[in-house]
Formats: structure tokens, C-alpha cells, sequence
């Protein structure tokens, strides 16, 4: 028997291809004659001979499913260098070395920036990828079935699961994981969990064809069928004998792990950061070749204006990019590890922040995938405690495998007093036809009582009397008609419906039977729910408090999802099934989707579809699941949140892992992922108008001096230390205001944002070109040192303090301040760059030292630069409605 969770049950890949999905051959055989099926088969009630074993492996291959494996490490470790800015910094690397291999300094400080964040990225992911691996079960799983041994007779053994093949005899017991897609031959009292596959938390009953009602009634989904039982579902009662109709791949559950293993879709993240190096590259491609032809024609030394034009080119790049994501993103990760949280995929961090949707599966997730005992009423719909404590009795005293319902009512602890004055005397098991049970007590009065509970049509028909009001009174056709009201009523408000009834008799002297469950007197009805979590509604007040709708999604019934939704606070004013969805075109869904909030009975692929729809309209969407039929939404999602006790497919389609299943860490997540994204903002707004404004300088620069504005190794070492004063923006806090909605990528502002602050520097570089050459006399070749160190200091000063401007909509050092980190770093920056000129690195890049004069000009020059960027602040604010 298997006697382990599921995560055992999924093992590694096989490396066969699968079939299109073939859960269909499963359904196919769902009320096939057992004779024919075992013909078809090619197998019989004695079991597989060895040799069938052997080649039916061959043919089908072992019975596993398709798994993802992380990378090997090497791997992991070349796809960190796969950014478009870590490329080209590569490749101006090269291009230094080629053009002068002697002077090793830009390449240097280029390997150490590209090091650096590749070490951090690999890093993270390949540690996170471990953690991943390690909360799986690594158990060994075995199955009970009937095979003949060489010697021709016929056994029960326990195989391994892997070594199932089709037409293996298999037997089932409570407790067991269902190994492969089985066709009943034989079931008694069988019920089976198939919430990992379909969401719903109350177990389904399973029967073999030649049971009474079984044959010809219909089914709107496979997962429907009473007579096949699913890999990977488990069973919660009952005894059953079943044939192997499907093994690994051909399985409904080897169909999902199939279509969700390889090429992940690209996320929110990864097309946000490509738009935006791809912008930058651009601006690079257009003005690297301008300053090499400038200063090529204009200086006549064509060498040295490809090497200043390479230096423009890493100037212009904003080389710290993939440290500073890397280092955000790591930082996120971080934090939210503190709150029992695995991230695996570190852009997951930034996605969560960008999430305007997040889809929900039900169970569990909003509910306490507990069944509870909502109700208990007499046959007007009033609270009666007649029928919780004869209800109490039943299940106290059934000697069979107590299901939840059971579980639930024997929670009122309160009432075993009373049952302690009664003993068992017989009981009438549950069976598919009947849908009811019933025992029978005594207490020493001389009578016997047999108190019955089940489904409401078939308590009805057994019912020749009623409770009301104290009295007992025979039971009408228009009383029936009332109480089937009534519990459709409560059907219609998400609760299971249990009719309890009850007849006192003389002991009958012998075994009780169907036959005594007549003449019985209807007492009462309980009604079960598996209640919203406490935590739920405030969960999603916050969610949507920060810009984030909430939409479930969920294999279980429509009434019962609206019936939560709209306890926890959510619009259930438009929900939709699955076969509603299944016929509708993209178009049609795009519209169906946009107005609906609950959706119900959807199966696997029909969840996913609803993903890519909202994407499709623009929406970044997260998904939360935890079982086998969500793994392909959480695939498909921008980042795919699940939990440790999830299976083993969910969890690898899952970029977060949560260690609890906690709905408030979802809005932690979604803060510090706008707080990741706010400062990897921060940093390119900040590079990109300070590097554009720099190069647009060197442009008019160019054009009109006789000698270079900066040695190209002066400007390295000027990019260098305003990369270094950025290295604590991961540490840096947003205003609260940044973080009340969604933020996505958006290459187009950040175009224009370069283009309206970019100059704003060249203004004042532009003044301090004309103060050097006219107050303090550089107008010559011979005083280039002098104007090169000048416009250096002030240079990277403008540059620091735009730090500060940038970082925040409001005035800065007034209404936002940076956090420490910020501020200690780029005070430091500060005066490293006042005292360069002075020291001995200043005179080796080709600097001089600046009389006191100077620094009263450019602190004049700081603090206009200051004041008129914080009125371009506001002009821009008011005409693009947002900063960052």
C-alpha cells in the first residue's frame, strides 16, 4: 500500500515523451464490462505474469511522471551572465584590451562590477534552488497488487510504484495514494480525495460499473466518473479492487507534469529590464558613434577618439545595473526569508511588487481546508440541538473510517456525556445506492434506537414521520417539499446537507438490515462548510488597499466559492464555470475575465487560460495554489506562490514557496517587492539622465574645445565612484505613497525622463566649462589638466547630489530623507572627490589640485543645480502625473 504523501510520488523524469493528454484512454474505460476490460488489457483477476511485467515496461516505461531538475550549477552559472548591459561591458572589456593591453585599468574595474553581480545572482538562485529541493519527501513508495509468480500462482505483493505497469491488479485500502489511473472492478464504502487535482475538500464516492445507480448517469468531466480513481488522489475510506488503465506520462497527472516542464514564459520582470536595456543600448548606439566622429575630425587623432568614444560608451552604460537588481533583488529575498518565505526565483521578488492580480485557489487557501459543523436545524430551518446530539450519536458510535463530516460533528466534545449512557448494539454501513448509515444503540431501557443520517432525497424516502415543534407528526409529500426547499437554500449558500432521523423499536433478536431503515422519524438537518480562514478577509482588504485585485480560481463548486468569496469581502456579483469558459475564443475570454471574479469548476488548463488572458490585457499576475491542477497557472503567472506542504509538481512550477500558509505574508511580499523595484528605479533614472546629461556635455564639449573634456580614464574612475555612491540604494527606503499601487516597467518614461533631466546637468556642466575657461584662464592645451580636474570634481558632485533629488518626489533633506546607508555613502563620495585632485591617484589619472576659489563656485553651482531640479521635479510630475 502507499503509505506516504504524494511528494513521494512524483519522481524524477523518465526523459520519454508523453502523449497529448491521456487521461482520455482512462475515461474511456470508465463503464466497460469487467470481463471485456480485463480482455482488453490483456490481463485477469489472477494478475501479470513476469514476463508481461517486463515487456509492458519496455513498451511504456516505469510509472513516473515528468519532473523538473534544477540546473547543474555550471549551467545556473552562465545564465547569470545573460543580461544585455553585462554583454556589452564584456565586450568594451575586450575591445580595451585589444586596442591597448597594456593599460589594464578599465578592464579591471569593468571584470570587478560583472563579477561581482554575476557571483551574487548565481549565488542566490543556486542556494534557493537547493532549499527547493530539500523541501521535498524523498520517500520510497510501494502498492499492493496481484501478480503470478513464476511458478503460476497468484499473489498480493508490495511493488515499488515506479514498477506498475497497465493491467497490474491493484488493491486499495484507506490511506493508500492511488499509484496510476485505475478502473474499478470491485469497491466497497470507497471514498477518494481528489483535492490536489480538483480543489474540492470534501472526499467523492467511488463504486465499480455493476453498482446500482453508477452505469449511464453523466458526467461533465472526467474527474467526475465514480469509477475511476486518478494518480496521485488519496484514499479517505473503503475498500477497492482496481485494474491499471494508464501509467507515468499517460496518466491524467503525467498529461499536467508533462505540458509544465521546459522553457518558462517570459515574466513581467525579464520583458521589463529588456525594454529598458534595449532603450539604453540605443541611446548608446546613437551616441558613441557621434563622439568618435566629432572628436576624430575635429582633433585629427582617430585613435585617441576611439578610445575616448569606448570611454563615453561605458560611461553611458549604467554598468552597476545588474549589481544593483542583483543586490535589491537579494536583499527582498532576504527579508522575506525572515518571514518563512523561499524565494527560487529572484525577478520573482520584483513581480511581486509589479502584481496588480492575484488568482487564488479556494481550498486552503482562503478556506481552512477543514470541514466544520456550521448548523444545525430543525426541519423549519431553526437552530435545533436535537439534531446535533442525535447526529453526535451516529458518528460516535459508526465503527468504520470516520469521515470529515464525522470529524467534524464529534467536535462538540459537550455531548459525550450523553452518548456515554448508550452502547452499540449494530449498524448499517454506508453504501453508494443508499447514501446514508445508520447504527443502532441501546441504553438498558429495553428499547433499541436506530439513528440514521444522510444525503436529503434518500433520508426523505425513508421517512414516514416528522418532528415539529415538539410533536411527532406524519411526514406529507408538501413537508418533504419544504425541507428540500430549505436545504437547497443552504445548498445554494455553500453547505453540505446532512437529514438526521431517528426510530425507537423492541430489540429485533438479530442482525439489522436495510430493511429496518423505514417508518424512521425526521429530526433535524446539519450542515457542513469549510469555513473562510480569520485572516482572509483582512488579507484581501490589504491586498486591494495596495492596488491588487483578488480573483479565485477553483476546481470546487460555484456555490460553495461564492459563499466564501463573499464572506471574505470579495464581489461575486459575476462568476463563471469551466464549460463556460471552454467553448469562448481569447476575445470572448479577454471580456468574460476582465468582469468576473469567482470562477468555479475550472480544470487545470482552463486556470491557466484566465492567467494568460489577464495578461494579455496588460495585467501582471500572480497565482497561489498548492495542488497538482494548479501547477500550469502557476507556470504561466508572472510569479507563482505556493506552500512547503504543496506537491511536488506545484511546487516546482512555483517561483515562492511559502514555509506558512499565511495570507498577510502576501501583502509583506507585495510592499517589499515595490520597495525592490522603487530603488532598482531609482538607480536607472538616476544612471540614465546623469549619464545622458554627461555625454551631452562631452558632445558640446567636443565640438568646441581643443582638447578632451576628460581622459577616458578620468571618466571611468568618475563612473566608478558615482556607481560606488549607489551601492547602498538597495538599503534605501520609498515614500509611502510610492508604495500604495502596483509599479511596472515602463521603457517610454524612462525615456522621456532622460531627455528632461538629462540636460538639466549640461546646463551646469556647460557653466562650469565657461567659468573654467574664462575666470580661472584653461583655454588651452596647456591648461587642459586644470579644466579636466575642474569639471571632474564638479561633475561628480551633481552627479552625487542627484541621488538625492531622484530618490524622491518630495524635496529632499526636507520632506524625504535617505536612509543612512545613502547618506554615509554619498557623503563619502563627496569627499573623495574634493580631495582627488590633491592626492597622489589624482596625479596619476592626469589631474592637478584646484585653488579655494573653485569650490565657492561649484558649491554655487550645487546648490542651483539643486533648486532648478527640484522645479523640473515638479513641472514633470505635474504633466506625467508620477516621478518614479
Amino acid at each position: 500500500m502507499i503509505k506516504q504523501s504524494i511528494q513521494g510520488a512524483l519522481p524524477k523524469a523518465p526523459g520519454k515523451s508523453a502523449p497529448a493528454p491521456a487521461h482520455v484512454a482512462a475515461a474511456q474505460e470508465a463503464f466497460r464490462d469487467n470481463q471485456a476490460l480485463l480482455a482488453a488489457l490483456d490481463t485477469t483477476p489472477a494478475g501479470l505474469d513476469e514476463g508481461q511485467i517486463a515487456a509492458r515496461l519496455g513498451r511504456d516505461g516505469v510509472n513516473e511522471v515528468s519532473h523538473e531538475k534544477p540546473p547543474h550549477w555550471s549551467v545556473q552559472l552562465l545564465r547569470a551572465f545573460k543580461n544585455p548591459f553585462i554583454i556589452v561591458l564584456l565586450a568594451l572589456a575586450g575591445v580595451q584590451l585589444f586596442t591597448d593591453s597594456s593599460d589594464l585599468t578599465g578592464p579591471a574595474i569593468i571584470a570587478v562590477m560583472v563579477g561581482i553581480s554575476v557571483l551574487l545572482s548565481f549565488t542566490q538562485e543556486f542556494r534557493s534552488s537547493k532549499a527547493a529541493e530539500k523541501l521535498k519527501a524523498m520517500v520510497r513508495n510501494t502498492v499492493t497488487v496481484t501478480r503470478r509468480a513464476s511458478d503460476g500462482h497468484s499473489e498480493r505483493i508490495e511493488v515499488p510504484v515506479g514498477e506498475l505497469v497497465a493491467g497490474d491488479i491493484v488493491h486499495l485500502a484507506a490511506g493508500d495514494m492511488v499509484p496510476a489511473d485505475l478502473r474499478l472492478l470491485h469497491a466497497k464504502d470507497l471514498f477518494i480525495s481528489q483535492a490536489i487535482l480538483t480543489g474540492e475538500s470534501l472526499p467523492v464516492e467511488k463504486a465499480a460499473p455493476d453498482a446500482p445507480g453508477v452505469a449511464g448517469a453523466d458526467h461533465a468531466s472526467p474527474l467526475d466518473l465514480p469509477t475511476i480513481c486518478y494518480m496521485g488522489t488519496n484514499v479517505v475510506s473503503g475498500t477497492a479492487t482496481a485494474v491499471v488503465v494508464a501509467t507515468g506520462p499517460r496518466s491524467y497527472l503525467g498529461s499536467l507534469a508533462h505540458s509544465i516542464v521546459g522553457q518558462r514564459v517570459q515574466t513581467s520582470f525579464d520583458r521589463g529590464v529588456n525594454s529598458v536595456s534595449w532603450l539604453l543600448i540605443r541611446f548608446m548606439a546613437v551616441m558613441v558613434p557621434v563622439v568618435f566622429l566629432i572628436n576624430g575630425f575635429d582633433k585629427h587623432d582617430w585613435l585617441q577618439a576611439f578610445m575616448f568614444a569606448l570611454s563615453v560608451a561605458v560611461g553611458l552604460t549604467p554598468e552597476m545595473l545588474p549589481l544593483i537588481v542583483t543586490a535589491n533583488l537579494a536583499k527582498g529575498a532576504l527579508a522575506m526569508s525572515g518571514r518563512k518565505v523561499v524565494v527560487k526565483r529572484l525577478n520573482a521578488i520584483q513581480n511581486f511588487g509589479a502584481m496588480d492580480v492575484l488568482c487564488t485557489d479556494k481550498t486552503g487557501t482562503l478556506t481552512l481546508d477543514k470541514i466544520v459543523l456550521e448548523r444545525h436545524l430543525d426541519l423549519h430551518g431553526e437552530e435545533s440541538d436535537e439534531a446535533l446530539e442525535y447526529g453526535y450519536l451516529n458518528s460516535r458510535f459508526q465503527t468504520g473510517l470516520k469521515n470529515l463530516m464525522d470529524k467534524a460533528v464529534l467536535e462538540h466534545r459537550d455531548l459525550e456525556p450523553a452518548a456515554a449512557h448508550y452502547r452499540i448494539v449494530d449498524e448499517i454501513p454506508f453504501d453508494f445506492q443508499r447514501r446514508r448509515m445508520s447504527v443502532v444503540l441501546g441504553n438498558g431501557d429495553g428499547h433499541d434506537l436506530i439513528v440514521c443520517k444522510g444525503a436529503v432525497e434518500e433520508m426523505l424516502s425513508i421517512c414516514a414521520w416528522a418532528r415539529t415543534g415538539g410533536e411527532v407528526v406524519p411526514m406529507t409529500d408538501a413537508q418533504r417539499d419544504e425541507i428540500k426547499e430549505m436545504t437547497h437554500g443552504l445548498n445554494e449558500d455553500g453547505l453540505r446537507v446532512l437529514v438526521v432521523a431517528v426510530k425507537q423499536q423492541p430489540p429485533a433478536g438479530r442482525p439489522y438490515g436495510v430493511a429496518d431503515e423505514s417508518g424512521l422519524t425526521a429530526v433535524g438537518c446539519l450542515a457542513f462548510l469549510d469555513p473562510p480562514k480569520d485572516s482572509a478577509a483582512t488579507a484581501i482588504a490589504a491586498l486591494h488597499h495596495h492596488g491588487v485585485q483578488v480573483k479565485v480560481i477553483t476546481g470546487d463548486n460555484e456555490a460553495v466559492t461564492r459563499k466564501i468569496c463573499r464572506e471574505v469581502g470579495l464581489d461575486v456579483e459575476h462568476s463563471a464555470q469551466g464549460r463556460q469558459i471552454e467553448p469562448l475564443d481569447d476575445a470572448a475570454l479577454d471580456a468574460l475575465v476582465a468582469r468576473t471574479t469567482v470562477f468555479a469548476k475550472m480544470s487545470p488548463l482552463q486556470k491557466a487560460r484566465v492567467v494568460k488572458s489577464l495578461q494579455r490585457q496588460g495585467h501582471t499576475v500572480g497565482f497561489l495554489g498548492d495542488g497538482i491542477n494548479d501547477a500550469p497557472a502557476l507556470r504561466e503567472a508572472d510569479v507563482g506562490i505556493s506552500v512547503d506542504t504543496a506537491t511536488d509538481i506545484a511546487k516546482e512550477s512555483a517561483d515562492i514557496i511559502l514555509l506558512e500558509k499565511n495570507l498577510m505574508v502576501l501583502e509583506e511580499g507585495v510592499i517589499e517587492g515595490r520597495i525592490t523595484f522603487g530603488n532598482i528605479i531609482k538607480y536607472i533614472k538616476m544612471t540614465a539622465s546623469s549619464n545622458f546629461g554627461n555625454m551631452f556635455s562631452v558632445l558640446v564639449a567636443s565640438a568646441f574645445l581643443p582638447f578632451l573634456p576628460m581622459l577616458p580614464l578620468q571618466i571611468l574612475v568618475l563612473n566608478l565612484l558615482y556607481d560606488i555612491s549607489q551601492l547602498s540604494i538597495p538599503f534605501d527606503r520609498m515614500d509611502d505613497e510610492y508604495l500604495r499601487k502596483p509599479r511596472k516597467w515602463n521603457a517610454s518614461d524612462i525615456g522621456r525622463f532622460m531627455v528632461w533631466i538629462g540636460p538639466v546637468s549640461s546646463i551646469f556642466d556647460i557653466t562650469t566649462f565657461l567659468l573654467l575657461w574664462h575666470v580661472f584662464g584653461a583655454n588651452s592645451v596647456a591648461h587642459q589638466s586644470f579644466f579636466q580636474s575642474g569639471w571632474f570634481v564638479e561633475s561628480l558632485l551633481t552627479q552625487t547630489l542627484i541621488v538625492h533629488m531622484i530618490r524622491t518626489r518630495r524635496i529632499p533633506f526636507l520632506q524625504s530623507i535617505a536612509s543612512a546607508p545613502v547618506l554615509a555613502l554619498t557623503s563619502a563620495i563627496i569627499l573623495i572627490g574634493l580631495f582627488i585632485p590633491f592626492i597622489g591617484l589624482g596625479a596619476k589619472i592626469g589631474m592637478v589640485p584646484l585653488p579655494p576659489a573653485f569650490f565657492g563656485w561649484v558649491a554655487l553651482t550645487v546648490l542651483t543645480y539643486g533648486v532648478l531640479t527640484q522645479l523640473m521635479k515638479l513641472v514633470y510630475i505635474r504633466r506625467y502625473g508620477r516621478w518614479l
